[in-house]
C-alpha cells in the first residue's frame, strides 16, 4: 500500500532564508485567522528572522517543495521562555498550513524536535501553549506530553499560557 498522505511525502529541514516570507505569512495567518492569538502578537509572529537567530527554525516541505509547516526548536538560550535548566529544550510557534492540517505534518515536526533534542543530550522537552489551541493540545497528549500547571505563565496581563512537558 502506498502512503498518499502528505506526511508520507514530507521532508523536514532547516529553513532557508528564502522560506522566511512563507513562514511569516503562514504563522500570522494560522494564529490570527484561527483566533489563536491577538492582533498585538502579529509583529512577533511575523518576525521570522529574529526567531531563526534564536532557535533552529525547521520547515516541513511537501513533495513539491512547498513549505506546509514550521516550528522553532530551542536547544539553548532564553527564547523558549519555559526552560528552567540546560537539560530542557523547547519548541515554539508550531504552525501547519490549514490545507494539510490533521494529516501528520504537525506530528512529524514535533517528532523531529524530540529527536533533535534527544540527540543534543536534552532530557526533557517543554512548551507553552495558549488555552485556545485545543488541536495542538490533543497532539501533545497523543505524543506523551503532560501538563505542568505549576509552570504556567503569563507573558502579558490577561494572557495565560499552559506548559506541557515530555521526558526524552
Amino acid at each position: 500500500m502506498v502512503d498518499a498522505s502528505p506526511a508520507g511525502s514530507l521532508r523536514i529541514e532547516t529553513a532557508a532564508l528564502e522560506d522566511f516570507p512563507r513562514i511569516s505569512a503562514l504563522t500570522v495567518g494560522v494564529y490570527l485567522d484561527g483566533g489563536l492569538a491577538s492582533p498585538g502578537y502579529a509583529a512577533e509572529l511575523s518576525d521570522v528572522e529574529t526567531r531563526a537567530g534564536r532557535s533552529e527554525l525547521l520547515v516541513a516541505r511537501d513533495a513539491d517543495g512547498r513549505v506546509v509547516g514550521s516550528v522553532a526548536l530551542v536547544l539553548d538560550g532564553d527564547f523558549g521562555n519555559v526552560t528552567t535548566s540546560d537539560d530542557e529544550a523547547a519548541f515554539r510557534m508550531l504552525v501547519v498550513d490549514p490545507t494539510v492540517q490533521r494529516q501528520g505534518v504537525g506530528e512529524l515536526l514535533v517528532a523531529t524536535c524530540l529527536d533533535r533534542a534527544r540527540a543534543a543530550g536534552k532530557r526533557r522537552m517543554v512548551l507553552s501553549t495558549d488555552p485556545r489551541m485545543t488541536a495542538a493540545h490533543r497532539l501533545y497528549h497523543r505524543l506523551g506530553f503532560t501538563r505542568l500547571p505549576e509552570r504556567d505563565w503569563s507573558p502579558e496581563p490577561d494572557i495565560g499560557l499552559l506548559v506541557y512537558a515530555r521526558d526524552l
